[in-house]
């Protein structure tokens, strides 16, 4: 298959050396310097080369900010049954997008960006396949993370924007939480350190990816269980109350069974 691959980051090269060496890949980015790390694949730098190639599925690894603007303007330089696809953590504007695109579509998210997964080995990882979209298109994801070894789950549009607002704008908003409440330590323990490490993996991430997966409309019910829960923790604490903070601690453990 000719694969097109836009953004030469650290996910479009990761995606770049899993496909290269069964399909014919080129990778797509505007700033020639970033094509250096690329190999085994042709590189383009101008959508015109996109014309000559015909790809037949278009994996689209620009960052969220740039998704449908990355879309929006390779659009004229494919063939009409191109399939396109994306891996975006942020599905926000994507369906109507497809909608309206005329191509065939589909859309997953693998779960383990480079920030804290080991590329190398993904056993361990998940990724999901949204439920609306091209029937091959699916079925080449489905494949690809197989041979990965990811756990794979299907969700609509609307069900994986409400698993990211629990999976991610949870951990995401405990740990700025965290990081915001910062001191100094000349001496940190070992979990403080590990709290630190989550802290600064974080903050490594893009601006614009941390806001837009905290706007998703279903954080603000995840955030409101977090205050909840951080207000009765602060009634126990300054109550001394034993008794309470025993049945706190039993909910703790078996919530995470």
């Amino acid at each position: 298959m000719k694969i097109l691959i836009l953004g030469a980051g650290k996910m479009g090269s990761f995606f770049c050396d899993l496909l290269s060496f069964d399909h014919e890949v080129a990778v797509y980015d505007p700033d020639p310097q970033r094509l250096r790390f690329t190999f085994n694949c042709r590189r383009f730098s101008s959508l015109d080369e996109v014309d000559e190639f015909a790809p037949q599925l278009v994996i689209n690894a620009s960052t969220v900010k740039y998704t449908i603007d990355a879309f929006t303007a390779v659009l004229p330089h494919l063939p009409a049954q191109c399939i396109l696809s994306d891996i975006a953590s942020v599905k926000t504007g994507l369906p109507e997008f497809y909608e309206s695109c005329g191509h065939p579509f589909v859309s997953t998210h693998p779960m383990f960006g480079p920030t804290f997964a080991s590329l190398s080995n993904l056993s361990n990882e998940n990724a999901i396949i949204i439920t609306e979209g091209d029937y091959l298109g699916k079925v080449f994801f489905r494949d690809l993370y197989n041979r990965l070894h990811l756990h794979i789950e299907e969700y609509s549009f609307a069900e994986h924007d409400l698993t990211i607002a629990y999976s991610l704008s949870i951990p995401f908003a405990s740990t700025l939480v965290f990081a915001s409440t910062m001191k100094h330590q000349d001496a940190p323990g070992t979990t403080f350190k590990r709290h630190m490490a989550i802290a600064n993996g974080l903050m490594s991430e893009d601006d614009y990816l941390l806001s837009e997966i905290l706007f998703n409309p279903n954080t603000s019910a995840q955030l409101q269980q977090i205050s909840d829960k951080l207000a009765e923790l602060k009634e126990i604490v300054n109550a001394r109350d034993s008794g309470r903070m025993k049945a706190y601690l039993d909910r703790v453990r078996e919530n995470l069974r």
